[in-house]
């Protein structure tokens, strides 16, 4: 977020420590109205590693309950290959392709709208780990389409 809004990978990094301003980044977020949560609440590591392709969902996240608590959402965004299974298998809808989003509409869990559904734009990222083969110049791109 730092490169691509303030064109300074280390913007949110507190000077000469490894560490990032926790304080800075909920001040951001909350400026820009961005917010994180997990697509699991439960996970099991089938193997020793952090690789998706090795991760269970035991207990998926009540993703319409949340959505019901913010009603002006309108986008999803998933950063990993997991994540954007579990939303698109939640919804029935395709798996956008790294870099891209799909449309879909999902139910209205809120009590004060009177639609039924809403509409959402699901997009699928790069994952922002290092792990990830993608050079941090090239997620960024991906990521300014998305902002």
């Amino acid at each position: 977020m730092g490169l691509i809004h303030f064109g300074d990978k280390n913007h949110f990094c507190v000077p000469d420590e490894k560490r990032y301003d926790e304080s800075a980044i909920r001040a951001f977020c909350t400026a820009e109205g961005l917010a994180f949560y997990d697509t699991a609440c439960e996970v099991r590591r089938l193997k020793d590693n952090a690789s998706d392709a090795f991760l269970e969902v035991v207990t998926p996240t009540d993703i319409p309950f949340l959505l019901a608590r913010i009603p002006n959402c309108r986008t999803l965004v998933t950063t990993g290959e997991k994540a954007t299974e579990v939303i698109a298998s939640r919804y029935g809808c395709p798996v956008p392709p790294v870099g891209g989003f799909v449309d879909i509409v999902m139910p209205s869990l809120s009590s004060s709208s009177r639609a039924l559904t809403r509409d959402f734009r699901f997009w699928r990222m790069p994952s922002t780990s290092r792990a990830y083969p993608l050079p941090l110049e090239k997620k960024a791109d991906a990521y300014r389409q998305l902002f």
